[in-house]
């Protein structure tokens, strides 16, 4: 089960990919509901697989937006791959390391970002998210699997001046568009097919990172458990999961993000995401 959030004259809504053409859920539904968001708070997750065909069109006749454009939280885990902790010549954290997005940030499947004024080191970071299907807090590892409404691909675009520039790392973080993601949110069963997502990047065509969720450091459950006894997850919280081995500021040469540029990330289970850089 596939499902996506598109722009219509009622506003952006909630649809069922479904045979190459797309079902608004809401209407299928029924009740007052227009968005992910709403479908997920509202616990309806689960009637979506059966909803009939209503409001039925074609994917090509619509604009897709991020799955989740509106979430309360978007939190993302830095270094939570054994490989690119390696590459970076860190050891692997005892605790997760995370920081924010906004959502100024999300950009959806197929956009063009432009890259920030203030920064010429910008680069790619392939990663998976998942997104929160029901309110938690304090839940036990063994509990949060079942928090997870589905997973995405994101691609977690980085201005590596402005984020080592301060402790911190957000400034670089933060720009407008530097969330790319979707192009669905994929059910857990569907997504973890075989019980981990495998994926890939390519730059103009050009491989530059391979991963598997096997190398995670911190796998899904944990980051649920671990986060939630931090500060309550709600339905349409947004967590990257980080990026594995690869990225351009390990390379020599460097390699930086330009105008024209071509990223691309693809998923057996999550489909492909694609983003230009404008």
């Amino acid at each position: 089960m596939r499902i996506v959030t598109y722009r219509s004259d009622r506003g952006a809504r909630a649809g069922l990919l479904r045979n190459g053409a797309m079902v608004d859920i809401w209407s299928a539904l029924g009740g007052r509901g227009s968005s992910v968001r709403d479908l997920l708070e509202s616990g309806r997750l689960s009637e979506v697989a059966e909803v009939p065909d209503a409001r039925v069109v074609r994917l090509q006749a619509v604009e897709l937006l991020p799955p989740v454009p509106d979430p309360q939280k978007i939190i993302c885990i830095g270094l939570n791959y054994r490989a690119h902790a390696a590459e970076a010549g860190i050891e692997p954290p005892q605790t997760p390391t995370f920081f924010a997005k906004f959502a100024n940030a999300l950009a959806p499947p197929g956009a063009t970002v432009r890259l920030p004024e203030a920064s010429d080191k910008v680069d790619f970071e392939a990663e998976v998210a998942f997104v929160i299907g029901q309110r938690c807090a304090g839940v036990s590892e063994d509990e949060a699997l079942e928090c997870i409404a589905g997973y995405m691909l994101f691609n977690d675009l980085s201005a590596r001046d402005l984020q080592f520039a301060t402790p911190q790392w957000m400034p670089g973080k933060v720009f407008d568009g530097s969330a790319p993601c979707g192009p669905a949110l994929v059910v857990s069963e569907e997504a973890l097919d075989g019980g981990s997502v495998s994926f890939d990047l390519t730059l103009n065509g050009e491989p530059m990172q391979s991963g598997s969720t096997d190398d995670l450091i911190f796998g899904f459950g944990e980051l649920v458990s671990r986060l939630s006894s931090l500060m309550t997850l709600e339905p349409g919280d947004i967590v990257s999961t980080g990026t594995p081995s690869g990225v351009g500021s390990t390379r020599e040469p460097r390699v930086w993000l330009s105008p024209g540029d071509e990223l691309a990330i693809s998923s057996p289970t999550l489909g492909l995401l694609e983003t230009r850089i404008g």
